[in-house]
């Protein structure tokens, strides 16, 4: 049976889909049957692993809302193992075509169940807020994951995801648990960097991953190539250390 991470941070620009996707490449080059599952309206995953989903009328969208079984909205990317249920700007409607959906909550839970036994691994790529699809995601997630940038502000607003992760340990999802924090972005030239990450240490102690992502132009360049780090350059500074990130992600297991 597989594990669900969902990768949440109401902040946006911290990564997520960053590390949704180089983590999952990772995973899926070490043998691993890996599931991306995009639920950002912005729908980068897709194009990380080459995947456009402006256009398509088969996503996580089609299949939230009943149209499809979930089954028609899994694409394999060019990576062996790896497959995305990609998203594009019509789950925006989701938050409106859901409101009334009795369990709303639950339905990414739902339609996973039947898929979740042939995947290692099903990782959920979370938009920047805290409404209903980030709510679906923890509600359907046996962890999760918090990338957190190293800039000034970082633990602002994760108290409030904590508090959200807390209701859903207590009503929705007894199961959650942190997966662990991964600090990103992280320019070890500044003091403000270093100070950062003693701060996430000291709040977070052993859930925060011993890997630290760097600040890396490779790691920027290479979505506009659709393909993840590791098959952009492998050995700039951001694959290693993504590399190093699924290493300790499999640890977890």
């Amino acid at each position: 049976m597989g594990r669900i991470i969902s990768v949440s941070n109401q902040k946006g620009g911290v990564a997520k889909t960053t590390t949704t996707v180089n983590v999952a490449a990772f995973l899926a080059d070490k043998g691993k049957k890996v599931l991306i599952i995009d639920i950002d309206p912005q729908g980068n995953a897709g194009y990380g692993i080459g995947v456009n989903a402006e256009e398509m009328q088969t996503t996580i969208y089609e299949v939230m809302i009943g149209d499809i079984p979930i089954e028609e909205a899994i694409f394999k990317s060019d990576i062996e193992g790896l497959s995305i249920i990609p998203a594009n700007i019509h789950l925006s409607g989701a938050q409106v075509d859901l409101l009334d959906t009795e369990g709303k909550e639950f339905i990414l839970k739902k339609i996973l169940a039947p898929i979740k036994k042939h995947y290692d691994y099903i990782f959920i790529d979370c938009p920047p807020s805290l409404g209903v699809l980030t709510l679906n995601s923890l509600v359907a997630a046996d962890t999760v994951l918090i990338p957190l940038q190293c800039e000034y502000y970082a633990l602002e607003g994760i108290s409030q995801l904590l508090r959200i992760i807390v209701m859903v340990q207590e009503n929705l999802n007894k199961s959650l648990r942190i997966e662990g924090v991964v600090l990103t972005m992280y320019d070890p030239r500044t003091n403000l960097a270093q100070q950062v990450v003693n701060d996430v240490r000291e709040y977070f102690k052993e859930k925060v991953f011993k890997t630290v992502i760097p600040r890396n132009v490779k790691l920027s360049e290479a979505p506009s190539f659709g393909k993840p780090i590791g098959h952009y350059d492998k050995t700039c500074p951001g694959s290693i250390a993504y590399e190093k990130l699924a290493e300790e992600v499999i640890n977890n297991d």
